[in-house]
């Protein structure tokens, strides 16, 4: 089965190895199966007994069914939005779905909408109509941010009603600056347990987030720390990927880089799959080897715009403000455009009558 031994005196504990194919009696299942083993305290040998987890592996792997399939996520993988979703999000995640002024993920949000994903930490630095429609349709638990609104047009009205009415969940929030989201997230990127930076001083916001003040060992200057933003799952929309699975951005950039490289498993949309990115100078690429999953979903960021292919949609956030004013019209929007149609694709048809460009 092991085409190479693996020596535990001569791995880190704590270390995450991934081996795959995994060969199986079930040649059907062969494909796409990976082994991961996690070498911890007692699995190193002459550690209390660690041939005894090594065993109980040799057992479980006598039979065939116990092994889980899982991605290798040393790759993406390019899979329908659908299928990422439910591979990717579960309920009770922390989920960053971030995008800022462009490339906001608002089809993987409607698919975590259809899919009925429940009990969410939602994080966002500028949580807009996405969040909005996630929050009423009971996804969420808490809020981390540090702005929310429906940009140029009013408030968030389902985040409004949740917060004062707990309709229709109770949903906590966690309110931070933008340069405290940011140096969390840089944190989180980094694998560090806490950003630090100038701020909060002077404000009451320390009292509805978790930063701390620390003096610098160096300088004894007052210090703010923040705690690492580390994602379950960040969610992100893209210009390209290749069918490797390297990601494309360019154009206006905000935390997207850090957000995926802070989370445990990423998803991506991109408005198209090619053979080279060609990638033009100050743009971002994404290694295959950070992002579990790729889906092609053109306009998947409809209503914000995806620099060089669409503009922003206006008329949409105009219209959003009476539509999510009230429960009755934002259910029943919500009913005919999200959870009545079965993807992005139908979703935006189902809007052609009523939407222009303003």
């Amino acid at each position: 089965m092991f085409h190479r031994a693996i020596v535990a005196g001569s791995v880190q504990k704590n270390t995450r190895v991934r081996i795959g194919p995994l060969e199986t009696r079930d040649d059907t299942a062969r494909a796409g199966r990976v082994l991961e083993i996690i070498i911890s305290r007692g699995v190193m040998a002459g550690e209390n007994g660690g041939n005894t987890e090594y065993k109980e592996y040799e057992e479980r792997r006598a039979s065939p069914a116990t092994l889980r399939p899982c991605h290798n996520h040393s790759l993406a993988h390019i899979l329908p939005l659908k299928q990422a979703i439910q591979e990717m999000v579960r309920d009770g995640d922390i989920v960053a779905l971030e995008g800022f002024t462009h490339l906001i993920p608002f089809a993987a949000g409607h698919e975590i909408i259809r899919q009925g994903r429940r009990n969410l930490t939602l994080i966002r630095m500028t949580p807009d109509l996405i969040y909005d429609q996630l929050i009423g349709c009971g996804c969420a638990s808490k809020l981390v941010f540090s702005w929310g609104g429906n940009p140029g047009v009013g408030s968030l009205h389902r985040l409004r009603d949740a917060v004062e009415q707990s309709w229709p969940a109770p949903l906590a929030l966690e309110e931070n600056a933008h340069a405290g989201m940011a140096a969390a997230y840089a944190a989180g990127a980094a694998h560090l347990p806490f950003g630090i930076l100038r701020g909060y001083v002077g404000t009451d916001l320390p009292k509805y987030n978790h930063v701390k003040f620390i003096e610098c060992p160096f300088t004894g200057e007052k210090l703010a720390a923040i705690p690492a933003i580390r994602p379950d799952v960040t969610v992100i929309h893209a210009q390209k990927a290749d069918r490797k699975g390297n990601v494309l951005i360019w154009g206006v950039v905000g935390v997207q880089k850090e957000a995926v490289l802070a989370a445990k498993r990423v998803v991506v949309t991109v408005e198209e799959i090619v053979d080279d990115l060609n990638a033009p100078p100050n743009s971002v690429v994404l290694p295959s080897w950070v992002i579990g999953a790729v889906s092609e979903v053109k306009g998947g960021a409809f209503p914000s715009y995806a620099q060089g292919y669409y503009p922003r949609n206006n008329a949409f956030y105009k219209q959003w403000d009476p539509i999510a004013r009230e429960r009755e019209t934002f259910l029943a929007w919500m009913q005919k455009h999200v959870l009545g149609t079965k993807d992005f694709d139908e979703f935006k048809r189902s809007l052609e009558p009523a939407v222009s460009h303003v």
